[in-house]
């Protein structure tokens, strides 16, 4: 499977190795890491949920979808579940393309169609004590897909 979903951290470092390739000139990687704020707030840990067989089906959809509208030869992401906290990497995406611009088009495509479609639920816990489910299609930073 090209998408996982994991309680455990994330390396890398292995992943890319998946996605060497001769024929590959380009590579491109995204990691989303817990950050210590959000809107204002100050942020202690988050805690990933996800109904993991669920979360897969559709996390290989986007990838397959990915390899449909952009010319890359491989793709690999992997989204973790449970408690985070600040610092930590929760997502991680590599692409591998014969040329840069499909693996840059690409990887974007599958950060932002996983975050608007994968059921994967973010629990953030304030440092006032107060805590809230974030709604991960309500991204302030939406962006087009259009070619």
């Amino acid at each position: 499977m090209r998408f996982q979903v994991s309680n455990e951290p994330v390396d890398p470092a292995s992943l890319r190795s998946g996605l060497l390739s001769k024929t590959a000139g380009g590579y491109c990687s995204f990691e989303g890491w817990v950050r210590n704020h959000h809107l204002g707030r100050d942020v202690i840990r988050l805690e990933y949920e996800a109904y993991p067989s669920l979360a897969r089906k559709q996390g290989e959809s986007v990838l397959a979808q990915a390899f449909d509208q952009y010319d890359i030869e491989n793709a690999i992401a992997v989204h973790r579940t449970g408690s985070l906290e600040p610092g930590e990497l929760a997502i991680w995406i590599g692409v591998s393309a014969a040329h840069r611009d499909a693996a840059f088009e690409a990887c974007r495509y599958i950060i932002d169609t996983i975050k608007e479609t994968v059921p994967i639920w973010k629990h953030e816990f304030y440092t006032d004590g107060t805590e809230v489910w974030v709604d991960p299609t309500d991204c302030s930073c939406a962006h087009s897909h259009e070619e």
